[in-house]
């Protein structure tokens, strides 16, 4: 139970953030619309985050938080403390470089990400300048990473998971108080980007120092340890990335079609990460320690217990969450983005594509379930493996549905491929006799399909008296949502305890266990 309450920890911080997060969006498409100078900016933003996620968030933690857990199993704190401050040496290095070098190729860079830019006058420098504003977030964002995944193998998961709210408050504020001082709120936006990784580092170093965890600088130096790091991380660099690599093909497909594909994805992107980052990056970020710790002290059975239960949770909480994005889609874009430059039409495509997306949000949430398996097991050459044929997958799907359905296609690529990535993750784990479905788990499948099918028709008749759309005023329209997404939850979480999907006794036990091994 002390996963479920991790799970709890980290989930519940990145609500807050996610929620924090709506509200950023909400200025940025009052500020910005879904016209050329959207695309820009949303270039400019992904490219960093692509790499944040791909290195820092991806492949680094994936090979450094098991190899941290190792240590402290087997040489104490102070020796996983000392491979710690080898590692944030060593990145700090080859972080200043990266983003030195990638600085000057920028350009160059922009013709990779944003191909169909490059005969725009308009887009094309502008998506330059701003990534060059927002490309050193990088630097301090990966950083933050090595910060918090000292905290999260020491088991201190509240610090690291309240990190990117920071993000969010400084993006919030900067947005109201600098956007009038510069030449557009693009430019205000990158120069905030920057300045948030700067206070997320800030934060961590703080905590670390506040916990005793003394995080400086040596003189870097290949060690033994270090050298096995970045041999995990190669491949880690695809296999854990998977879903980011998707994403950046969706971006670069997506600057070939007209202008305001690219914001229409990323404001239906933004919807679905709500899910996906509360469940995926929580059960993800807190299953990875346990399943290392396990599995080290050959605690087979425990391990396997905690992979049911990380699948449990997760299609708990998307199963419905998938129902009521396609119940209620319209109404959500239109009450969260529809003002100043984003229109009626702006609302209609994203709420289409935001559909699209929503049938593989469990995909994208049990990649961050079954993934930690193999990296627990210091494995990431088999996810490399399996993430290669979903990104050609991912990439054929994209080229040829973007021709039926434009920018929805993109997004219905991305799930498939992201539910091939599951079906051949759950294959390799079931033929090493690592992963078997439990009597529990399939159970509660069953009670949750049932749960869910019981809300989607409770919220459909409810939305068919009380419809955002069809009343006048911000506050009205804000409200009625608010009463179909809190009714929505509500008769989903009745349903479940009627059907027995959800247990009461488990959350009793998950505010009273103290060991989870």
């Amino acid at each position: 139970m002390v996963l479920l309450r991790s799970i709890i920890t980290v989930g519940s911080y990145t609500f807050i953030s996610r929620i924090f997060g709506f509200i950023r969006d909400i200025l940025i498409a009052a500020f910005l619309g879904t016209g050329p100078i959207a695309d820009a900016f949303f270039v400019a933003f992904k490219i960093p985050n692509f790499f944040r996620r791909l290195f820092a968030e991806g492949a680094f933690s994936a090979a450094f938080v098991p190899l941290f857990a190792s240590k402290l199993t087997d040489e104490g704190k102070q020796a996983a403390l000392r491979f710690a401050r080898a590692a944030l040496s060593i990145m700090v290095v080859f972080l200043f470089l990266f983003v030195t070098l990638l600085q000057i190729l920028m350009p160059w860079l922009m013709y990779f990400f944003a191909p169909g830019f490059a005969d725009d006058a308009a887009r094309f420098p502008l998506a330059v300048e701003l990534t060059r504003i927002t490309f050193p977030y990088l630097l301090f964002i990966s950083l933050v990473s090595i910060f918090g995944g000292v905290l999260n193998s020491l088991g201190r998961f509240a610090a690291a998971a309240a990190t990117p709210i920071m993000l969010n408050i400084t993006l919030i504020g900067m947005i109201l108080l600098a956007t009038p001082h510069l030449q557009s709120a693009a430019h205000s936006l990158a120069w905030e980007v920057f300045l948030a990784g700067i206070v997320q580092l800030i934060w961590l170093v703080y905590i670390c120092k506040r916990e005793g965890l003394f995080l400086h600088l040596p003189r870097p130096q290949l060690s033994k340890s270090i050298r096995h790091l970045f041999k995990l991380m190669a491949p880690g660099i695809l296999g854990a990335g998977v879903l980011q690599i998707n994403q950046l093909v969706d971006v670069v497909i997506a600057s070939l079609l007209p202008t305001g594909a690219i914001s229409f994805l990323y404001y239906s992107d933004r919807i679905c990460q709500l899910p996906l980052g509360v469940v995926g990056v929580a059960i993800g970020t807190a299953l990875l320690p346990v399943l290392s710790r396990q599995i080290r002290n050959g605690n087979d059975s425990g391990a396997l217990n905690s992979l049911n239960r990380g699948i449990e949770f997760a299609l708990l909480l998307t199963i419905p969450a998938v129902a009521a994005l396609f119940v209620i889609s319209q109404p959500i874009v239109s009450v969260l983005f529809e003002r100043g430059a984003f229109g009626p039409f702006a609302t209609i495509a994203t709420s289409q594509a935001l559909m699209a997306y929503a049938t593989g949000l469990p995909a994208f949430v049990l990649i961050k379930v079954l993934a930690p398996s193999f990296f627990a097991r210091q494995d990431t050459a088999t996810p490399v493996k399996i993430a290669l044929v979903c990104v050609f997958i991912n990439l054929v799907l994209n080229i040829v549905l973007m021709q039926i359905f434009s920018h929805v296609g993109i997004a219905l690529a991305t799930a498939i491929s992201a539910w091939v990535n599951v079906f051949l993750l759950s294959i390799c784990l079931r033929a090493r006799r690592q992963f078997t479905v439990d009597t529990k788990l399939k159970k509660r499948f069953l009670r949750i399909l049932l749960a869910t099918l019981g809300m989607v028709f409770a919220l459909w008749s409810i939305s068919e008296f009380f419809n955002p759309l069809e009343f006048n005023g911000q506050g009205a329209r804000v409200g009625v949502l608010a009463i179909l997404v809190f009714s929505g939850g509500g008769i989903y979480f009745l349903f479940g305890i009627l059907l027995k999907a959800i247990e009461i006794n488990d959350i009793k036990t998950l505010f009273k266990s103290n060991s989870a091994d």
